[in-house]
């Protein structure tokens, strides 16, 4: 999908610092081992490190690296030559486990922490070897939650850095969640595919954690859990938390997954979120904001534009009852805290979505209803209809062809101007 690209991007693009170039670590030259067998980790950590001293580009290239856990750092760019594979270790005990995101974890694969002007770029592939990190979630109750256990490695994360750049390359089979800038500024992510088996745990490929002006642009998801989830606080957060900002989603392909989410853990909010020109197959859900009383802030300024789905189970799916998705028994309104979600000014426009299982769901609550939605020019077919209470709605252009039910249920407090 080739398409101009607007002058907005075109600023962030160019405030992204390339890292230098002048120097090229060879990790081969530092003793790494390109056989899939050899530990590498101590090898391309000596690379980093010494490119770091200048700036300039660590170059894995020529098979399959084994590692632990590596370090990058300023000014360093991580190549990934084509057919060419860094390589989690399968050996759990080779990932120390530390404090990540406020919350007890374990460290990642590839990791950089307060560094600037850094990258990852190549035609190579990160695997982050995790099916026997999955069989061991799969028996361990709330694995997914953060903050509940040890939450086990994630693939790629970038805390507090600045002027990050991931490229070309391919992403997959992380242990959790796969791409992570945490509290991380001018970020861009581009023509990069990240994959995970469909029912991999947690898989989740892109989680904006509390980050500001990110691009992720020409990403192919097929992952088990969102193909991307903006986030900003865990659940029962004390605070403070910074919001996530300023983000744009364009031309985006997303297979299995479970959609393009805000949420759920939300608790320092999140606005100026931009998505354009998304194709959604098979995916759980299309589109998805979602938080519940003790995970949620403000969200505003929310905008999905040009957005095509097929064979997607809830089409457009807002709620602030997360894991739920409409109440159970009791719908009284609870005291508002710093954690109740306030969702408001989200614009849903040009969505084409067939063979859709629900065409949607626009639920607030008794204390903090959904406002100011605009759905504009919406054409989808599903097996039910959309479902609006604790929300105001306006709505023009919507053509819902339902095979069983209303096209539109109204329930309590829900305030639909459809024109």
């Amino acid at each position: 999908m080739t398409r101009p690209i607007s002058l907005s991007l075109v600023i962030l693009f160019a405030s992204v610092t390339l890292p230098a170039s002048a120097k090229v670590c060879d990790a081969i030259a530092y003793g790494a081992k390109p056989d899939g067998a050899t530990k590498n980790t101590t090898a391309i950590q000596h690379a980093i490190d010494d490119c770091a001293s200048a700036g300039g580009t660590v170059k894995l290239s020529g098979g399959t690296f084994l590692s632990g856990p590596i370090v990058l750092k300023s000014n360093v760019t991580l190549d990934l030559a084509r057919d060419t594979t860094l390589l989690g270790s399968p050996d759990h005990a080779d990932y120390p486990k530390k404090t990540e995101f406020r919350a007890p974890g374990t460290q990642s694969l590839v990791s950089a922490t307060s560094a600037e002007n850094i990258a990852i770029t190549g035609s190579g592939t990160i695997d982050g070897n995790g099916e026997s990190w999955w069989a061991e979630a799969r028996k361990t109750k709330n694995a997914g939650v953060v903050g509940a256990v040890d939450f086990r490695p994630r693939l790629v994360v970038f805390d507090h850095c600045k002027h990050v750049r991931i490229e070309g390359i391919t992403i997959q089979n992380s242990p959790s969640w796969q791409v992570v800038p945490y509290y991380t500024d001018d970020t861009v992510i581009r023509n990069v595919r990240i994959l995970a088996p469909e029912h991999s745990p947690n898989t989740d490929a892109i989680d904006p954690f509390s980050s500001s002006n990110m691009v992720i642009d020409h990403v192919l998801a097929d992952v088990g859990d969102d193909n991307i989830a903006i986030k900003s606080g865990i659940i029962n957060s004390p605070g403070p938390d910074a919001p996530s900002t300023n983000i744009t989603i364009t031309d985006c392909e997303f297979l299995h997954g479970h959609g393009l989410s805000i949420g759920s853990e939300i608790a320092g909010g999140a606005n100026n979120i931009h998505a354009e020109r998304i194709h959604f197959k098979g995916t759980d859900q299309g589109i998805r904001i979602k938080a519940n009383r003790d995970r949620g802030n403000q969200v505003y300024n929310i905008s999905f534009k040009d957005i095509s789905m097929e064979d997607v189970k809830t089409s457009i799916l807002i709620s602030e009852y997360y894991p739920k998705v409409l109440p159970e028994g009791d719908v009284a309104a609870a005291p508002i805290t710093r954690l109740t979600p306030f969702f408001h000014n989200i614009k849903i426009e040009n969505v084409n979505s067939v063979k859709s299982g629900t065409a949607g769901i626009i639920v607030g609550l008794p204390e903090s209803p959904v406002k100011d939605v605009i759905l504009k020019n919406i054409n989808i077919t599903a097996q039910k209809g959309m479902t609006i209470a604790y929300a105001n709605v306006a709505a023009s252009d919507v053509h819902l062809i339902i095979a069983n039910g209303e096209a539109i249920t109204k329930g309590a407090a829900a305030n639909i101007d459809i024109k």
